[in-house]
């Protein structure tokens, strides 16, 4: 099937504190339908400087959803079929290392999984595919959000493992200190399966895990007060906003396919023949996977 360029549209995930989007030009809510079931909420569409944006509240507006709530696929459905091409998502994270301090920008480049009860694929039964998440994040979006922290001056480490929890409850200090020991940088409850079904969905997917506080394991933990992760959270929130604000100034150069693969993950993915695939699975694919099925997806 040929390439057609396609203008960058942005879909901004927002986590914890980010519930908004400041400055959208034509900004309206809007109820998006999913084949997967109900979003988290309706969708923030406008414009920011000629970049067209859609903001999904992961936890909708208010906190209403504990991580393990999120209807994940759905999310990123809907985002598909608003044409959102890539997505900077926005966590608020625990550090599991010395050097990654409450209010660091973390530009997360792998991740472990170790969520135990959540759907983590658009496929199965009927039209089976096999998508690699060997690098889970788009290496391009990651260059330009990494440009725009140093721009801001909001201190930021480039690369790193986000350990994602089940949840909704934190971790005991053994489980803290043995993440530790598998080299992890940060811990949270939603990037998984966030990033994988981004993948699948071929959009171009880059995490910035926004550091609260130290885990558990920190030998100080015990003596910091809600107050202060507030505090922090709220500083990390209003960062993130103006990340996103210079977001359009970064991406005005963006090729189309992306040249780190984020946009044809799904071209050697899908095992299940022509003949045997359930018709209702392909419709209900339409957008994720349309571009490969002949469907509606770009």
């Amino acid at each position: 099937m040929a390439d057609g360029y396609r203008q960058p549209v942005l879909g901004v995930i927002g986590g914890s504190g980010v519930y908004d989007i400041d400055g959208l030009e034509n900004a309206r809510w809007e109820t998006i339908d999913s084949a997967f079931g109900r979003p988290s909420d309706q969708v923030l569409r406008g414009t920011l400087e000629g970049l067209e944006m859609v903001f999904l509240p992961r936890h909708g507006r208010g906190h209403v959803l504990p991580p393990n709530g999120v209807n994940y696929r759905a999310n990123i459905d809907a985002l598909k079929r608003l044409g959102v091409t890539e997505i900077l998502s926005v966590s608020a994270v625990g550090s599991l290392v010395e050097d990654l301090p409450p209010g660091t920008f973390v530009i997360v480049d792998q991740f472990i999984d170790r969520t135990i009860a959540r759907e983590k694929s658009f496929f199965g039964k009927g039209l089976v595919a096999h998508v690699s998440v060997a690098h889970p994040v788009s290496s391009w979006m990651g260059d330009r959000v990494e440009q725009v922290l140093k721009d801001l001056g909001i201190p930021n480490r480039r690369g790193g493992t986000y350990l994602a929890m089940e949840g909704p409850q934190f971790s005991t200090v053994a489980e803290s200190n043995l993440y530790r020991q598998w080299g992890c940088h940060v811990i949270g409850m939603t990037n998984m399966p966030e990033a994988k079904l981004a993948k699948e969905a071929e959009i171009a997917y880059c995490t910035v895990a926004m550091v609260t506080d130290f885990d558990c394991w920190h030998p100080d933990h015990d003596h910091v007060s809600v107050d202060t992760v507030v505090k922090v959270l709220l500083a990390n929130a209003d960062k993130a906003r103006s990340l996103v604000k210079a977001m359009p100034g970064v991406m005005k150069d963006r090729p189309y396919p992306l040249p780190d693969g984020s946009h044809r993950t799904l071209d050697h993915a899908i095992i299940t023949h022509p003949d045997k695939r359930d018709p209702a699975m392909v419709e209900k694919l339409s957008a994720v996977a349309g571009r490969v099925l002949g469907g509606s997806g770009g």
